[in-house]
């Protein structure tokens, strides 16, 4: 199965290795050893943004574990169908959750995210929670 992780569960896991310790974003893998993980493009933006990871080394390592699904033609279409609906329903989440869904559904991959609050609005988003 493909399964792409969003920007909260790479931090996570990041904290649990810090603090060498087991935690859900661990287990999550460990219980997932024969599904394939990936990032967005969207979600490495992101994780180049923490103050953690101001060397580009760092930014890498943490990225490392995972393919970053590059964009491709259909994710903005799959974006403004997204978005025209969350709007139109008074629904709508934030530009870069958006752009994970948007290609997470590209791709038919389901999503691992503990924000079900707003990925839970995107129709036919598989989202997984760890």
């Amino acid at each position: 199965m493909e399964l792409i992780v969003d920007t909260e569960f790479v931090i996570a896991l990041e904290r649990e290795r810090k603090k060498e310790q087991e935690g859900p974003a661990k287990h999550f893998l460990s219980r997932h050893r024969r599904d394939h993980f990936f990032i967005t493009f969207t979600v490495a933006g992101e994780l180049a943004c923490g103050r953690s990871v101001a060397a580009k080394q760092a930014w890498q390592r943490l990225c490392q574990p995972f393919f970053i699904i590059p964009w491709n033609p259909e994710i903005p279409w799959i974006y403004g169908e997204i978005f025209r609906e969350l709007q139109a329903d008074g629904n709508l989440i934030g530009a870069n959750d958006l752009w994970i869904a948007a290609t997470a559904l590209s791709r038919n991959a389901s999503l691992v995210s503990n924000n079900l609050r707003d990925f839970g609005r995107v129709p036919e988003l598989n989202v997984i929670s760890y």
